[in-house]
C-alpha cells in the first residue's frame, strides 16, 4: 500500500509539473503568435488597397487565438498548482476547443494563399488604370512602388497602357524612378510590384498556417497531459479518503466503551456460564 501510494504521488507530481511547464510554454508561444499576427495584420493594413477584406480573417483569428491561449495557460498553471480536478479537465477541454479554431485558421490561410496571384495582379492593374482619373488611387500605388521599390505590375512597361508616351519619351510616376529624375528623365526600376507584393502576402499566409498547425499539435499533448493529471489527482484523492476512512474506523474501535462484563472490575450478574472465568471467581489454589 505504501509503495503504491508513493508511486501514485510521484506520478502525479511529474504530470503536475509537466502541465505547469507546458502551460508556461503555451504562454510564451501565445505571446509569439500574438506578436506575429499583429505584425502580419499591420503589413496587410499597409497594402489594404491591394488585398481583399477576407484576407484579414486569418491574422485577426490568430490574434484572438493568442489572447485565448494566454488566458488558458494561466488557468492551467493555477489548476496544476491547486491540484483541482475540475480546473484541469476544463483546461484540457479548452485546449481541444482552441485546437479546432487553429486548424480552421490554418486551412483558411492555405486556401487564401492560392488566391493571391489573381487578386494582386488585378488590384494593381485597377489602381494603375485609375491613376490619372481618380486622385484617391495615387497614394496607394505610389506608396506601393515606393515601399517595395518596384514599378508597374510585371515591369515599368506596364505603364505604357495608362500614361501618355511617344516614340522618344514616356511618362512614369516619380515613385517608379530608381533615382531622382535628372532634367525630367526618369530611370525606372526593373522589378514589377506583382512578384514582391504577392510574395509578402503568400509568406504571411504560410507563417500563419504553419505557426498555428505547429502549436495546435503541441496543444493536443497538453490536453492529454491535463486529462492524465486529472485522473491521477482523482485517484490520489480517492486513496487519501479511503485511508482516512480506515483510520477513523480504527480510532472508533479503540475508543469504543467496552462492556464492564469484560473489565474484571466488578462481578457480572449476567455471567451464567460456569466455565467462563472472571477475576471474581473463586481461586483454584
Amino acid at each position: 500500500m505504501a509503495s503504491e501510494r508513493y508511486e501514485l504521488n510521484m506520478n502525479m507530481k511529474c504530470v503536475k509539473y509537466m502541465i505547469f511547464v507546458i502551460s508556461i510554454t503555451f504562454a510564451v508561444v501565445a505571446a509569439m503568435l500574438l506578436s506575429m499576427a499583429v505584425a502580419i495584420g499591420n503589413l496587410f493594413d499597409d497594402f489594404q488597397s491591394f488585398i481583399d477584406s477576407h484576407f484579414f480573417v486569418p491574422p485577426n483569428l490568430l490574434i484572438a487565438i493568442g489572447i485565448i491561449l494566454l488566458v488558458i495557460a494561466l488557468f492551467g498553471c493555477v489548476g496544476a498548482l491547486k491540484e483541482s480536478t475540475a480546473m484541469i479537465n476544463i483546461y484540457g477541454v479548452l485546449l481541444l476547443s482552441v485546437f479546432v479554431l487553429q486548424l480552421a485558421a490554418a486551412i483558411t490561410a492555405f486556401v487564401m494563399r492560392g488566391q493571391v496571384e489573381n487578386m494582386v495582379r488585378q488590384k494593381i492593374f485597377d489602381s494603375m488604370a485609375d491613376y490619372k482619373q481618380v486622385e484617391g488611387y495615387r497614394n496607394p500605388i505610389d506608396m506601393l512602388q515606393n515601399t517595395l521599390e518596384c514599378c508597374g505590375v510585371d515591369g515599368y512597361s506596364d505603364w505604357l497602357k495608362f500614361l501618355p508616351s511617344d516614340e522618344n519619351t514616356m511618362e512614369y510616376p516619380e515613385t517608379c524612378c530608381a533615382a531622382p529624375p535628372v532634367e525630367g528623365e526618369c530611370m525606372p526600376r526593373d522589378y514589377g510590384c506583382y512578384s514582391r507584393l504577392s510574395w509578402l502576402i503568400s509568406q504571411g499566409s504560410v507563417l500563419i498556417a504553419t505557426g498555428t498547425v505547429a502549436v495546435a499539435f503541441v496543444q493536443v499533448l497538453g490536453a492529454v497531459c491535463a486529462f492524465m493529471l486529472a485522473s491521477a489527482i482523482r485517484r490520489a484523492k480517492t486513496l487519501r479518503a479511503t485511508r482516512r476512512w480506515h483510520l477513523q474506523q480504527s480510532l472508533g474501535i479503540m475508543t469504543k466503551t467496552i462492556d464492564p462484563e469484560y473489565t474484571g472490575m466488578e462481578k457480572s450478574e449476567t455471567n451464567v456460564d460456569p466455565d467462563k472465568y472472571l477475576p471474581t471467581s473463586p481461586s483454584v489454589n
